[in-house]
């Protein structure tokens, strides 16, 4: 038997679901799974469908970070059509257990949203400032991957 660590390294391919596009990049990835770090540890991240589709629906802004490889995918066919009617930008990454750790949870988690401003309180100058920077960066990223795919 070998250990965790090689059983890591020779991880199985993600089945990533037929309408998981826009697909972020390695690098895209990466950021956007920093952002969403970093947006948990300032509680300005909305987890799990439900709780989106909520969001969405009473108005917040943010970005839309969607899990790639769900099954069944009928469980977020509806979020992209959402996001795209409310004018929230949104980016598929390939794990959904890539999405939970980055989000400080130890469930999978089918989708997250973003948010710049928490939903009560306010940030501190620093942590605010680091945020919208990150958030600026990738949604741009993500504006360009998805004007690419049109």
């Amino acid at each position: 038997m070998g250990s965790d660590t090689e059983a890591e390294k020779k991880r199985a391919p993600v089945a990533l679901a037929p309408i998981a596009k826009p697909l972020a990049g390695k690098k895209l990835c990466k950021r956007t799974l920093k952002l969403v770090r970093r947006a948990s540890e300032a509680k300005c991240l909305k987890r799990g469908v439900k709780e989106v589709v909520k969001s969405i629906r009473r108005g917040n802004k943010g970005l839309c970070v969607i899990a790639g490889n769900i099954s069944p995918i009928d469980v977020i066919t509806h979020v992209p059509i959402l996001c795209e009617e409310a004018s929230i930008p949104y980016v598929y990454v390939p794990s959904k257990e890539d999405l939970a750790t980055a989000g400080t949870t130890k469930r999978p988690t089918c989708c997250v949203l973003v948010m710049t401003k928490p939903a009560k309180g306010e940030l501190e100058g620093e942590v605010k400032e680091k945020l919208k920077t990150d958030y600026d960066q990738v949604t741009s990223e993500v504006a360009e991957v998805t004007s690419a795919m049109f």
